[in-house]
């Protein structure tokens, strides 16, 4: 998914206070400023990536540059002048945040597209040259930004307020020596709760163990002996920075029987995909911890048991050396 979003900005002395832009994620062809803005050059080693096809990800190192073409589409019946530019992005409480003007920060200082702006007829598109320069003296760490397409509304007769649309495609750029750091992830609980219309929503709280911000997706599944439902997919963008958790949400839009059924959960950033299983009881009256499922704790009390045996052999083997040690006779020289 990219990034969209809309302002209302007042003009005139007069005006109303501007109304703050909203990120909104859509699908391309669903923008109401009837423009789009998509990614057209992945690198060969991030071809199987989901997020490479849709964000700029990279790693480079301080005084590498690349080049990468985004395509602007002009969905309207109406001719448009299309703005280009890059604008700060930040990470924060879980969410890829976007100023609501064209703020800039270090990354985007870094980026050079092509051209400013394009003027383009209706069905038209065009691709634009986007070059990243890493400065020789960057440090290290990830950052982030936005590329943006933009159009502005002309202002009605005696009206003192525009509408600004945009849209946009995310960059996550890491800069350091070596290769690239890892991605990682893992889930530490599942929960349920009633969501809207009492329809329960399924939770997953997921603990960034890697180096690079996660963009979580996933689905859930549920089953009860030869009933099942779903796949449900997740339904709240979480961005989770390295070291921080975040709570994925996954809503259950349609009515199930009562009773016990089986969990299960897949969630993905990128190419690492994590399983977590357990059992929910319906209907969800209050906040409750999902139980493990028997598999699930089959599996931990087999993990438990052979590390257990591997501790008692190596307990084994060392009492026993330590026997022969001391039965052994010492041999005296001289």
């Amino acid at each position: 998914m990219l990034l969209a979003s809309v302002a209302l900005v007042a003009v005139g002395a007069s005006a109303a206070p501007a109304v703050a832009a909203r990120e909104q994620r859509y699908e391309p062809g669903d923008d109401p400023a009837a423009i789009s803005l998509q990614l057209l050059d992945i690198p060969a080693k991030r071809a199987e990536d989901p997020r490479a096809r849709v964000y700029i990800i990279d790693h480079l190192k301080p005084g590498a540059t690349i080049s990468r073409r985004v395509e602007v589409r002009n969905d309207s019946p109406v001719s448009q002048k299309i703005e280009l530019y890059a604008g700060a992005a930040s990470v924060e409480e879980n969410a890829f945040t976007i100023p609501d003007d064209r703020t800039g920060n270090e990354l985007s200082g870094w980026i050079t597209l092509k051209t400013h702006a394009v003027d383009l007829a209706p069905g038209e598109r065009q691709p634009v040259a986007v070059d990243i320069a890493v400065p020789k003296s960057a440090s290290k760490g990830e950052r982030y930004a936005a590329i943006w397409a933009q159009v502005t509304s002309a202002t009605k007769p005696n009206g003192n307020v525009v509408q600004v649309h945009r849209v946009g495609v995310r960059v996550y750029l890491d800069i350091g020596p070596g290769g690239e750091p890892p991605t990682d992830f893992r889930i530490d609980e599942l929960g349920a709760e009633r969501g809207t219309g009492g329809l329960p929503v399924v939770t997953a709280l997921v603990t960034n163990t890697g180096e690079r911000a996660l963009d979580m997706t996933g689905r859930l599944t549920l089953s009860k002996g030869a009933v099942q439902a779903g796949p449900f997919k997740v339904t709240n963008g979480v961005t989770i920075l390295p070291g921080q958790n975040g709570m994925v949400r996954i809503e259950v839009n349609q009515s199930l029987p009562a009773g016990v059924w089986d969990a299960q959960v897949l969630l993905a950033s990128g190419l690492v995909e994590r399983k977590a299983e357990g059992r929910i009881t319906l209907p969800v009256a209050a906040p409750m911890a999902v139980a493990k499922s028997p598999r699930a704790v089959w599996l931990a009390y087999a993990v438990g048991i052979v590390a257990l045996l591997v501790l008692v052999a190596l307990v084994g083997w060392y009492l026993a050396r330590r026997q022969r040690a001391r039965s052994t006779p010492v041999r005296r020289l001289g």
